[in-house]
């Protein structure tokens, strides 16, 4: 049981240190693909590798038993990246990170309202607090100011919300039979399916061309592979062993390594106020992660 939820915590924390260089690799992307274009490069792309990892057909079982993928899918996949990446149209990126960092405290209010178990503790929102103050402290460190767009707002609002709805749909569905790999594929599938209307009403237009390009390849093969495909692999098996609302907990990792990746690849300054924000945001985790020592309430 230990070396399970041992597990757990470390695949979470290796999924969130990759996901937190996907912004630097988007930036590169965006200077010569559309948002909406770099999300379908990625989902077949990790879907492909699903299919290949585990190429057993997977037809669904029933309406019922295949509803809760086509909302995982729809939730944590189309909503939650199309909403992210319009946001970031509209706001400043440090708004638009600074509300998606929210997700957590949405997937435990989601969880406990679907699911009636795993209400959070004080704990939890004291850890949450400590580390909203440190992402806002990476915005100031970064120079940027909040921004009052009610577009961008609501768009970024909206995506964190869909990723706490993701957490809740992913317990909620029925993996009796299906290995790790097939589930994620099947909300892969969903996920490309729901964001293949998007691409149609946004004008999308399939070209392979710039892909010749290594550094476009690369980063297309680094978000669809790794990031998409096994990454999303082990955030499920870790909101299995671990539960989604410790899961979700190490998002407040994402910011931290964004700015160290930054700094190495993009060659962007780190102030004292950086390093303050990551301490912050250390403590907030760890707090979070506090249960107490007769606390009997899960993980």
């Amino acid at each position: 049981m230990k070396h399970s939820l041992a597990l757990g915590h470390i695949l979470a924390i290796i999924v969130s240190l990759v996901w937190g260089t996907t912004y630097v690799s988007t930036k590169v992307l965006l200077t010569a693909f559309h948002p909406v274009e770099i999300l379908l490069y990625r989902f077949v792309l990790a879907w492909v590798v699903l299919f290949l990892c585990a190429p057993k057909p997977l037809l669904p079982r029933s309406a019922k038993s295949e509803l809760p993928f086509l909302l995982a899918g729809l939730t944590g996949l189309t909503l939650y990246s199309t909403l992210e990446n319009y946001a970031l149209q509209f706001s400043l990126a440090s708004t638009v990170g600074l509300i998606i960092s929210a997700s957590p405290m949405f997937t435990a209010l989601l969880v406990w309202l679907c699911r009636r178990a795993g209400r959070p503790g004080p704990a939890f929102f004291a850890g949450f607090a400590l580390s909203m103050a440190g992402i806002a402290l990476i915005s100031l460190a970064e120079g940027d100011s909040f921004d009052l767009n009610p577009v961008g707002i609501l768009m970024a609002l909206g995506a964190s919300i869909s990723w706490g709805g993701y957490g809740v749909c992913l317990t909620m569905a029925p993996a009796d039979g299906l290995s790790d790999i097939q589930v994620t594929r099947k909300v892969f599938f969903w996920g490309l399916l729901l964001t293949l209307p998007v691409a149609w009403a946004d004008g999308f237009t399939f070209s392979l061309a710039r892909l010749a390009e290594p550094v476009l390849l690369g980063n297309v093969l680094y978000l669809g592979v790794g990031a998409s495909a096994l990454c999303f692999l082990a955030w499920n098996k870790s909101t299995v062993l671990i539960g989604p609302v410790a899961t979700n907990v190490y998002l407040y990792l994402q910011p931290v390594v964004t700015v160290a990746a930054s700094l190495l690849v993009l060659a962007e300054p780190v102030t004292p106020l950086t390093l303050a924000a990551v301490a912050l945001i250390l403590c907030g985790l760890a707090l979070s992660q506090y249960r107490g020592k007769k606390s009997k309430e899960p993980a």
